[in-house]
């Protein structure tokens, strides 16, 4: 079995506590603490290897809580911080659908699985979409039912809503900061 070296470090945020957990170069799970998956996540992760897990943060992970606190400080909507999506090709593709969002958009599990290829695979976009290894960067809070409904969050509907409503309000700033220099220029 090969070790590999793996670092995890917890991040604070206005939503709970995140667990991070990256190896030298790239992150690889970003999960609410208190989440019932995040056993099953760290088992997938670590399948087929003998991590060794080291209790620091490293670089992806000060990069990525940086950028958690300039996005809930309303400063970043696009993150950077170099990801590992460890999942089937189906969870792969799914989750770079996921990616696609623009920030303060959202999108219904048909319109996620059309984006992939396949109209009829919403539900399982849906399932995918459960499994998500990083959350809030891999934005599945986005995906909303056809009808306009919220529809599930593995991380809680209440934190959905709260992400969703966080996202809104920065466009709407921004557009009526666009509103108010646009009346300001003009004559």
């Amino acid at each position: 079995m090969l070790e590999n070296r793996y670092y995890t470090h917890s991040i604070n945020t206005p939503l709970g506590e995140l667990t991070a957990i990256a190896d030298e170069t790239h992150l690889h799970l970003l999960a609410f603490s208190d989440s019932t998956k995040l056993d099953t996540q760290k088992k997938k992760l670590f399948r087929g290897t003998s991590p060794k897990l080291i209790q620091k943060a490293n670089q992806p992970i000060l990069m990525i809580q940086h950028e958690l606190n300039l996005y809930f400080s309303k400063n970043l909507t696009i993150f950077t911080t170099p990801i590992q999506l460890t999942g089937t090709n189906f969870q792969k593709k799914s989750w770079q659908a996921l990616i696609n969002i623009p920030y303060g958009k959202t999108q219904s599990y048909l319109d996620e699985a059309k984006a992939i290829g396949n109209k009829k695979a919403f539900r399982a976009v849906a399932n995918a979409n459960g499994a998500n290894p990083l959350v809030i960067i891999v934005p599945c809070h986005r995906i909303i039912n056809h009808n306009g409904k919220l529809g599930g969050y593995s991380a809680g509907i209440k934190r959905k809503e709260w992400l969703l409503d966080h996202e809104s309000i920065r466009m709407q700033n921004d557009a009526t900061l666009h509103d108010k220099n646009l009346n300001e220029e003009t004559p």
